[in-house]
């Protein structure tokens, strides 16, 4: 009874008393501190000793004792040494037990980073701009792909069968896109002159200059010119909406101080189809003063910015400006009424061009028949036509328009459909017959 009251009281002592707690590799020691008794454990541990491994002792450094208090100045000295990878040997240890020796450290040539392996192949020289190309780029089955049709049924078509079946454009789409070809043709070598002409007045040449001017602008990317070359007060700006009152003067006298497109576009007026157009003369009194030279002025002006300037000649074809219109013509449109008379006169202007040495001109030619003129419902225009076909390359017919038959501003976009085909077509027959690279 005796001995388990005193084990209770030892116990219930422990809980309230400091322990203190020796530890070492090999033993470890609790001595508990009662106020009457000491108990002692004594633990036995195992002692761990790590052996390095021979690779690492091989590389390993030997500790040197050094006294911080003194350091040796030589010892802070560089020294390089120079020796070779293949001249490292292994020791007899390593040999013996057949550990891997040290690895070799890699050539200088062989790339050691990332990009390095992934550009095996390292040109000699940057790649230029030009090596970007579309066979090199696009992948050759998107390239391949047809796209997409138009045309009411076609596209239906091709949307309910998820782009699977593709039956190409409706004929009227391939009828249209087969014109814009023709009309954006390019051209390399220089500005060409089309001089739109005839001998009388009243025929409608300044509304052919305008719709053939509008249909080139409307339909290709660069720029097109309508020159009022017409020395008895032409109305050729009369068809836009003016936006300057410069005219062809004002380019004579500034001829020296208009060096960039910007400037020079401060003495045209443009239109919605991004048609320039250069007046003529306003003044009756001055207008006779446009002559040869003043119009080579306003052409090497033309020349310098745009691909292809129509040129509004007046009724006087003997005149000097028409002579050197003449010379810088690539090809010519001549208008006919669809009258006797205009007919008569009409066909008279193509031979006065062949008596005076421009027989290559009227072969190339192209003949505008404006049916809007009086009397055309009484004519046989297919006989004018015929006429016409026999003595020039083609012949296209203008009809009736009631917003060209005012004689004031010509809205491209208002025209009748009919009407605009016409100016389309008419501008397809004239750039056919202009000669993609000038031999001359």
């Amino acid at each position: 009874m005796s001995t388990e009251r005193d084990e209770s009281d030892v116990q219930s002592s422990a809980d309230d008393e400091n322990f203190t707690a020796d530890y070492d590799s090999k033993e470890s020691t609790v001595e508990v501190a009662p106020s009457s008794e000491s108990v002692t454990f004594t633990l036995s541990l195992p002692t761990q000793v790590r052996a390095t491994p021979e690779h690492e002792a091989a590389v390993s450094i030997d500790d040197v004792a050094v006294t911080a208090h003194h350091v040796d100045p030589a010892a802070l000295a560089t020294t390089s040494f120079a020796f070779a990878p293949a001249a490292i040997a292994t020791t007899p240890t390593e040999a013996a037990s057949g550990a891997a020796p040290i690895p070799e450290l890699p050539p200088v040539d062989r790339p050691t980073t990332r990009r390095g392996r992934q550009r095996i192949d390292v040109r000699p020289a940057p790649e230029t701009a030009t090596m970007l190309t579309a066979e090199r780029l696009i992948n050759q089955g998107k390239k391949n792909r047809r796209p997409a049709p138009e045309g009411f049924l076609q596209q239906i078509l091709y949307a309910l069968t998820f782009h699977l079946v593709n039956v190409g454009d409706s004929y009227s789409v391939r009828e249209r896109k087969a014109l814009e070809a023709r009309i954006t043709k390019t051209f390399s070598g220089g500005t060409r002159f089309v001089p739109v002409l005839t001998r009388k007045g009243g025929v409608g040449k300044t509304t052919i200059t305008a719709l053939l001017g509008m249909a080139l602008a409307d339909t290709r990317e660069d720029r097109i010119i309508a020159i009022d070359a017409n020395p008895d007060r032409g109305t050729l700006a009369e068809r836009i909406d003016k936006q300057t009152r410069a005219t062809v003067r004002d380019v004579v006298m500034r001829s020296e101080s208009l060096h960039t497109f910007s400037e020079f576009q401060t003495v045209v007026s443009r239109d919605e189809t991004r048609l320039d157009v250069l007046a003529s003369d306003t003044d009756p009194h001055v207008s006779e003063a446009f002559d040869e030279n003043d119009y080579n002025i306003v052409a090497d002006m033309a020349e310098r910015f745009y691909s292809v300037a129509i040129t509004d000649c007046g009724t006087g074809i003997v005149h000097s400006v028409m002579r050197a219109t003449l010379q810088r013509a690539d090809s010519i449109v001549i208008v006919s009424g669809g009258s006797v008379d205009e007919a008569r006169l009409a066909s008279e202007t193509l031979t006065w061009l062949e008596s005076n040495g421009h027989a290559d001109l009227v072969k190339n030619a192209v003949v505008a028949l404006n049916t809007a003129t009086q009397g055309t419902n009484l004519v046989k225009l297919e006989e004018i036509e015929a006429h016409f076909k026999s003595r020039v390359r083609e012949v296209v017919r203008v009809p009736y328009d009631a917003s060209l038959a005012t004689g004031s501003v010509v809205h491209y976009r208002d025209l009748n459909k009919i009407t605009k085909n016409a100016a389309r077509e008419l501008a397809a027959v004239v750039m056919d017959g202009l000669d993609e690279v000038r031999t001359d």
